[in-house]
């Protein structure tokens, strides 16, 4: 039964990326706001874009784990010495 749901589960996510596959908000309008630029600014801008919607939810994760970081460093560092 839970392979049958398993499987059914994957193929809808599989086959739903089309449908909402449409991009975020910023993206598009780095798009369009830099359509008549080259290549290698849309890139960028892309990029930075993507770094901008990216940080809140790695520093949200850092503050929340940063007791078992900060363990895992000192456990991996006094192996090493």
């Amino acid at each position: 039964m839970k392979v049958k749901l398993l499987g059914l589960f994957l193929a809808f996510i599989s086959l739903s990326q089309n449908i909402f596959g449409q991009g975020c908000s910023q993206c598009k309008m780095l798009a369009e706001q830099n359509a008549g630029l080259d290549e290698n600014s849309f890139g960028s801008n892309i990029n930075g874009g993507i770094l901008y919607l990216m940080i809140i939810p790695y520093l949200l994760l850092m503050f929340l784990f940063r007791n078992q970081i900060i363990g895992f460093l000192k456990s991996v560092f006094s192996k090493k010495a």
